[in-house]
């Protein structure tokens, strides 16, 4: 079993909830727009950390890390990227890839908008962690726990924190 949190959209913030939240994790993965390589630094010396870049995010978090990011975790396909919408509204920059081969756990950041949706034509989870950034239209900031068993996705929590 792999322990999972999952955040994006820090914009520049980390503070000791998130890493309270995220004590008993095996790694870290975030979804983009970092807002600085001190955060990319801090999660990197934290746990291991899977991550790709944001748009906000310049050229120094840009040479170490890609716009999209496919993996295994377990038996489960990963595919974490920033700007990826999500069910029947898939961006541009992922629509064709998702469709013609589709991972069972799609992540992105973006939208500021914490959402977990099963999409059921492609069979696939969806979770975007939402922001934990202080940066932003959302009035609460968000992250994700869960955990990979094998090939399920099971004990999803949320933590808000309201800014």
């Amino acid at each position: 079993m792999t322990k999972i949190g999952l955040l994006s959209d820090t914009h520049g913030h980390l503070d000791d909830k998130i890493l309270k939240f995220f004590r008993n994790v095996d790694e870290v993965w975030h979804a983009g727009d970092f807002g600085s390589i001190e955060i990319l630094e801090k999660l990197q010396n934290f746990k291991t950390l899977k991550a790709v870049y944001g748009n906000i995010d310049g050229h120094d978090i840009r040479a170490g890390l890609t716009a999209h990011l496919r993996f295994m975790c377990e038996n489960v396909d990963v595919w974490i990227t920033h700007i990826g919408g999500y069910p029947g509204n898939y961006s541009r920059y992922v629509k064709q890839g998702i469709l013609i081969n589709p991972p069972k756990l799609f992540i992105s950041g973006h939208s500021h908008i914490c959402k977990v949706i099963n999409d059921k034509k492609l069979k696939l989870l969806h979770i975007n962690p939402g922001a934990y950034g202080k940066s932003g239209l959302h009035r609460v900031r968000t992250a994700v726990r869960f955990e990979i068993d094998k090939n399920n996705i099971q004990n999803l929590e949320v933590l808000e924190i309201k800014r």
